[in-house]
């Protein structure tokens, strides 16, 4: 194997990275550019085949003591790589994209941010024919009245993806699960434009720390 110092400067991982994107790299090549550098006797890319090896027999996220028994990984390169991975599956786990909804329990991983928020945050969710998502939008933030949460305001995005149906959902930051009048009034003007419109509205939810409330369930749609 050569050494990344007898490479040409393009063929060394990070500048092939930034010359010709990251899909151009090998799974060894992703990880040399991640840990940087290798140890006294051992050159970057051997280290990366040796962690490369590991991932693909265990075939799962690695963890911290598991890599530091692979010669030429410390602390750093090893907090690195978990970093790496645990990023990775926070984007991919926020990605709304093809989520299938079928009750309430299933738009609650959508909008786990939702109960921190010390804003009312309004949030719509559109969905396909199949009930699967297509993605989530943010309509408003601050407290929620009839001129902020119109209906143009909500179903004009849900317009453009073609959506057969939404899911709204607000957060109450004061942890009240009750629904208030304004409230339940949107719900049904936003009912009652969709239903016009062609575009469903399946439900309203309301989160907080203490749980969620279904406008549907406690037949306000």
């Amino acid at each position: 194997m050569k050494r990344i110092r007898d490479l040409p400067d393009l063929d060394r991982p990070r500048e092939k990275l930034a010359k010709r994107g990251a899909e151009s790299l090998s799974e060894k090549e992703l990880i040399a550019a991640i840990i940087g550098r290798g140890t006294r006797g051992r050159d970057v890319l051997l280290v990366a085949s040796d962690i490369s090896r590991f991932l693909k027999t265990e075939n799962c996220s690695p963890s911290y003591d598991d890599l530091v028994e692979i010669e030429g990984v410390g602390a750093a390169k090893a907090c690195q790589i978990i970093a790496c991975f645990e990023l990775a599956r926070r984007f991919i786990d926020s990605d709304p994209r093809g989520h299938r909804i079928a009750s309430p329990t299933d738009v609650l991983s959508l909008v786990t941010d939702l109960v921190d928020r010390r804003q009312e945050h309004f949030v719509c969710i559109t969905l396909n024919g199949a009930g699967e998502v297509i993605t989530r939008r943010t309509v408003t933030v601050g407290l929620l009245n009839q001129s902020l949460v119109h209906p143009r305001e909500v179903f004009a995005d849900a317009i453009t993806d073609r959506a057969a149906s939404v899911v709204l959902v607000h957060n109450h930051p004061s942890g009240n699960l009750e629904p208030s009048q304004q409230d339940i009034a949107i719900t049904r003007q936003l009912s009652e434009a969709g239903s016009i419109l062609g575009i469903r509205v399946l439900d309203h939810l309301i989160v907080s720390r203490k749980g969620y409330v279904s406008l549907k369930e406690i037949g306000h749609l």
